[in-house]
């Protein structure tokens, strides 16, 4: 009798992709992405296993949204005081933080708790074409569509 095949921290083998975000859209960006730092593209894939690669985004900055989320996204955040709710336009989060914006997108998509946290740490994002991770020797991955 064939048993199913499950994954480990012992047998995963973990490559790293660049990712290039100009001119791409952030949602369709944002989905692959997730799904690449799940594993879900592997054969291996296993839920409740850490399967995935890791993944380096470049030209953040330079991400589309469609329609007129420019002016009307608007991001929250709380200072954890009395009345202190901050709003920002997804305009403004692409022109001071665009690293945030993609992060905030991807970690969206990723299983909530410590599996996704874990998930999360693989991910690494820079607003222009320069990144620090020439020693990984990471491969150019070309999205889908």
């Amino acid at each position: 009798m064939r048993t199913t095949y499950m994954a480990n921290a012992n047998n995963i083998e973990r490559k790293w992709y660049v990712v290039d975000a100009e001119g791409k859209t952030l949602g369709r960006l944002s989905s692959e992405v997730a799904s690449i730092l799940r594993g879900k593209h592997k054969p291996t894939f296993t839920p409740h296993v850490d399967t995935g690669d890791y993944v380096i985004i470049i030209n953040a900055s330079k991400i589309e949204l469609t329609g007129k989320k420019l002016t009307d996204k608007i991001y929250y955040r709380h200072t954890q005081y009395a009345g202190g709710l901050k709003t920002r336009t997804a305009n403004e989060m692409r022109t001071k933080y665009p690293e945030r914006m993609l992060e905030l997108a991807i970690k969206g998509m990723l299983p909530k708790g410590s599996l996704g946290r874990q998930m999360f740490k693989k991910l690494h994002v820079y607003a222009g074409a320069e990144h620090k991770h020439e020693a990984q020797k990471p491969e150019v991955y070309e999205l889908r569509g």
